[in-house]
Parts: structure tokens; C-alpha cells; sequence
């Protein structure tokens, strides 16, 4: 059974909120706007996964830092003029009968609501911005007419230690949630152990999570949202719900993983650089869609690079890369090291007159210097690293935060666009 998904759902990407987890990252721009895997925005996930599957009406609703996530949709995503396509950016507004920002994942739809009376939809599929994964939206679709359900939630299955983390459910034997808690403490689980499939079983994953990922019939969002006060999907409208109306589990098979602190992004950025990922970039059919920006190749010089991902634009004279990744327009000096980090890159060159002025005015240049080790590190973008600086990653540096950079659980992240002189060490 299928359906005609171009006309019948709209697409909403929550933004999030301050993305304090993820900070200094989110310091200067939003947290879809985050760099991943080198050249793409954490918003290019959802979207792409949209696009993907055939949903080309999309909104992305934020609230913190939207200038370069508006920069960023506004350069790459531009559909034929005579589609009804588009993705737009909905930023929270105070108007003159709602003077208070978004209070949550609920209350951001609402306020928005407004906007999407005039698109002609049936459906409307809520997703997050900070996750990493590759779904076909269709067959959860699918699913949610063949079930006659009112509401479907996307699903996964997970362990003990991590359910504790996630809205956890349970159903019966033909997926009906029957109950829904969130974040249940450890010594919760017990009570919440469900038949989750025999390959889930053999690694231990008894627990369904809620994906953050929401398929609404569009007359009961609309009621919740006009007749409710309910601020958050997960703690005030899901488990009210379930008691009501039928709300369906959608069990997530494949890769799929949540972005919400510094820990998590580092991890999966460099898993990307595995000889098989669990990601997998270089699937036909599941592309990534971003802003194009006509770069020319990396361009590599007397590097040894091993289990790296050079993105467009970059010119390396490194001595070594090894579980990295580089993204666009980074240079790298002679001499240099990189290992176990990821260089977000720079958003310009400078041209050869401009290196020359640095070199004359001894400013340290964008980019990474001569005789540089970089170990267990995020650089930003637009930093300018100089000669034999030593920035080392260890479980023995304390969290601490400085003007220049941060470590969050011994991961050193350097600030956007600061200078680190010559001879620095962060060890």
C-alpha cells in the first residue's frame, strides 16, 4: 500500500533549544547548524531523509543562533519553481497574543501552527535536528495507515544503560503503545522490558525508545494543540494519549544514534572513519543533500593518512592523519599531526597576498601550523592553530573552560574563529 506522501505530509524539524550540551559548538550558531562528518550540517540529516523519501514540504523550526542555519537553508536547499516544495525556516516570534518564546517541543509546534493553515496536508511528521541516522519515512507512513492509528512514534530498540536516557515504552503483539515513561530511573527498567525481536534479544536490547520521531493525523494534532496546554511531546502529550487514542510503535531496524553532547558528536563523527561505518555516507539511494559550494579536491602532499575523511577544498602538507576528519578549506602545515580529532575547517580561503600580509604582520594564519600534534580534539571552524602547538585530549584534564577553548570529559574543543599562538600546549 502506498501513498502519495508529496501532497499529504508536512515535514516539521525541531531545532532544539540552547544545545547546552553541546557547547562551545552551539556558542555561535544553532545546533542543526553544527558541523558533521566534515562538509554537511546536522540539518542535512533530517532533510535529506525527507527528501529521500519523498516529502519535500519541510519547516525547521528554531529559536537560538538561526543566522547560520538560515544561511545554510537558504543556500542549499532550492526547489524547482513549478514544485510546491520547499524547506523554510519558522524562527520563534513574540507576537501581540503570545509574548513567550517556544517552552518546548509541543509549544514550538503550536506557535507555529499558524503557518502551515494554508498547505494542504494529512500528515504531519515531527522530527529532531540533532540525530544521525538513514530512514525511509514512507514505510513508516505506511505503517501508520495499515494500523489505523492516530499517532505513530518511530522506535528503537535499546539497553539497559541507555534506556534511562530515552522516553521508554511498552506495547502489545500488534504495536499498540500501551504505556510510556520518560526517562525512567534504573531501578524502573524491570517493570519496562518488552519483546522487542529476537535480534534485538541476543544484544540485550529489551527496551523500546521513542526516536523523538512523531507521525500525526493532522486533525488530532491540530485539536491537541488548539484544545491542550501541553508543552512537550514526550512528558505532557504522549502518555495523556496513549489512554485515548491509538498510538502505534514503528520498530526501527537500522543505524541510528542521537547528538546531544560533546561526548556523542566526537564519537560519531570518528566512527565514521571506520573501514565499515555504521553510518554508511556512500549508500546509493540515501544521499545527504548540502549546500554546494564548488570547491576544488583536497589536495595532499607527503601525508600519510589513515582511516581520515578529507573533505572538499583542503590543502595538507601534514606529516600524519589518522582517524580524523578534516572538513572544508583546512590547511595543514608541514610537519603536522592530527589523530583522533576532527577539524571542522574554515568558511574562506585567504589568498596568497593575505598569507604573505599575516606573515609580515606575524599573525598566525587560518588554518593549522608547522610541527603541530592535535590529539582527541575538535577544532572549529576559522581557527588559526601556529607552529609547534601541542593540543592533547586525556581522561586526565580536568572539564574546564577558557576564552580559548573547553574540555568536556577529556575532549578539548577549540572556539570558533580564536587564535592559538606558537608553542601553546593543552595537555
Amino acid at each position: 500500500m502506498k501513498t502519495d506522501v508529496n501532497k499529504q505530509v508536512l515535514s516539521i524539524i525541531l531545532g532544539g533549544g540552547k544545545g547546552t550540551r553541546l557547547y562551545p559548538l552551539t556558542e555561535k550558531r544553532s545546533k542543526p547548524a553544527v558541523p558533521i562528518a566534515g562538509k554537511y550540517r546536522l540539518v542535512d540529516i533530517p532533510i535529506s531523509n525527507c527528501i529521500n523519501s519523498g516529502i519535500n514540504q519541510i519547516f525547521v523550526l528554531t529559536q537560538y543562533n538561526s543566522a547560520s542555519l538560515n544561511r545554510h537553508i537558504k543556500n542549499a536547499y532550492t526547489f524547482d519553481r513549478f514544485s510546491q516544495g520547499f524547506v523554510d525556516i519558522l524562527a520563534a516570534e513574540q507576537t501581540s497574543s503570545n509574548p513567550n518564546w517556544f517552552q518546548g517541543t509541543a509549544d514550538a509546534v503550536r506557535q507555529s501552527f499558524t503557518h502551515f493553515q494554508d498547505i494542504d496536508f494529512d500528515y504531519l511528521l515531527i522530527l529532531s535536528g540533532d540525530q544521525l541516522y538513514s530512514m525511509d519515512f514512507q514505510e513508516m507512513i505506511n505503517h501508520h495507515i495499515e494500523a489505523g492509528a492516530a499517532l505513530t512514534i518511530a522506535t528503537i530498540p535499546v539497553v539497559g544503560k541507555d534506556a534511562t536516557g530515552f522516553g521508554i515504552m511498552k506495547t502489545d503483539e500488534n504495536q499498540k503503545i500501551t504505556a510510556f515513561i520518560e526517562k525512567p530511573s534504573a531501578d524502573q527498567l524491570p517493570e519496562w522490558i518488552s519483546e522487542t525481536g529476537e535480534a534485538a534479544r541476543k544484544e540485550e536490547k529489551n527496551y523500546l525508545a521513542s526516536m523523538g520521531i512523531y507521525l500525526f493525523d493532522k486533525e488530532l494534532i491540530r485539536d491537541i494543540l488548539e484544545n491542550g496546554t501541553g508543552l512537550d511531546f514526550g512528558k505532557d502529550i504522549i502518555p495523556e494519549l496513549i489512554k485515548t487514542e491509538y498510538v502505534s510503535s514503528y520498530q526501527y531496524a537500522g543505524y541510528w544514534t542521537d547528538i546531544g553532547t560533546i561526548s556523542s558528536f566526537f564519537e560519531t563523527n570518528l566512527e565514521l572513519c571506520s573501514d565499515i561505518p555504521k553510518f554508511d555516507l556512500y549508500s546509493p539511494g540515501t544521499s545527504i543533500y548540502t549546500r554546494t559550494r564548488m570547491l576544488p579536491p583536497a589536495k595532499v602532499m607527503e601525508t600519510e593518512v589513515d582511516k581520515a575523511l578529507l573533505s572538499d577544498g583542503c590543502i595538507i602538507h601534514a606529516k600524519k592523519i589518522v582517524r580524523s576528519l578534516i572538513g572544508i578549506r583546512t590547511r595543514i602545515g608541514r610537519g603536522s599531526e592530527i589523530e583522533n580529532s576532527y577539524i571542522l575547517g574554515s568558511d574562506s580561503y585567504e589568498s596568497l597576498e593575505e598569507i604573505l600580509e599575516n606573515q609580515s604582520q606575524k599573525t598566525i594564519p587560518t588554518g593549522i601550523g608547522e610541527n603541530t600534534l592535535i590529539k582527541n580534539a575538535i577544532i572549529d571552524k576559522n581557527v588559526r592553530i601556529g607552529n609547534n602547538v601541542k593540543i592533547i585530549g586525556s581522561s586526565a584534564l580536568d572539564n574546564q573552560e577558557t576564552p580559548l577553548y573547553t574540555v568536556v570529559d577529556g575532549i578539548v574543543v577549540v572556539k570558533k574563529g580564536v587564535t592559538i599562538p606558537d608553542n601553546t600546549v593543552v595537555a
